[in-house]
């Protein structure tokens, strides 16, 4: 099966301005670069990078990954817009595609090959699970792009995957990761302490 990664890097930061979250380092590397690095690791290939606020300075951050940027014009407009520009940049002949959330940056590899494991068709959506709870990322089957084309707004995909509940695949993980994002300067302090996964 083809999987490629889309990190959704392009937003506002707004809750964190002036600065830019996905600049900020952790563990001396910054947050979009960690994300981009372990989506390699895992093997997705292609990865995209949709940018659009600080597009120049995300896309410097990736440098030397082999991670395709692609710039969102219409950033400003939410996430949607972002999900939208990056399954058009998808090359022919992908079977899924990993969405990511470029502020995650305790994401793990291992989770990541995990629901590329439980990929068997391109009609499944794999989600990792703890504690009954769904996290971040997502591994989308090619049946649903056409419908996240559709999305609209400052949303994810969320919504679509309650209308494919059949095709869910959960996969179960030992880590509170795919739970940590970083909103707030609060979010990033946490995240930069010893053992917040």
């Amino acid at each position: 099966m083809k999987i490629a990664g889309i990190v959704l890097a392009a937003g506002r930061s707004s809750r964190m301005a002036p600065r830019n979250k996905l600049l900020e380092p952790v563990e001396g590397e910054p947050i979009v670069r960690r994300v981009a690095e372990a989506t390699r690791a895992s093997g997705a290939s292609p990865i995209l990078a949709v940018t659009g606020h600080e597009a120049a300075a995300v896309t410097d951050a990736l440098r030397g990954l082999n991670v395709i940027s692609v710039v969102n014009p219409n950033h400003a407009d939410g996430l949607s817009t972002s999900l939208r520009a990056g399954l058009r940049a998808l090359p022919p002949g992908i079977d899924g595609a990993l969405i990511l959330l470029g502020d995650m940056p305790g994401v793990e590899v291992s989770v990541l090959r995990s629901l590329m494991l439980a990929f068997t068709s391109e009609s499944v959506i794999c989600v990792p699970v703890r504690d009954r709870r769904r996290g971040n990322p997502v591994l989308w089957g090619r049946r649903y792009f056409a419908e996240m084309m559709k999305i609209s707004g400052d949303a994810g995909a969320k919504p679509l995957m309650a209308r494919h509940e059949a095709h869910v695949i959960e996969v179960e993980v030992e880590t509170n990761s795919i739970f940590a994002d970083v909103d707030t300067p609060v979010d990033l302090v946490q995240i930069r302490q010893p053992g917040s996964g």
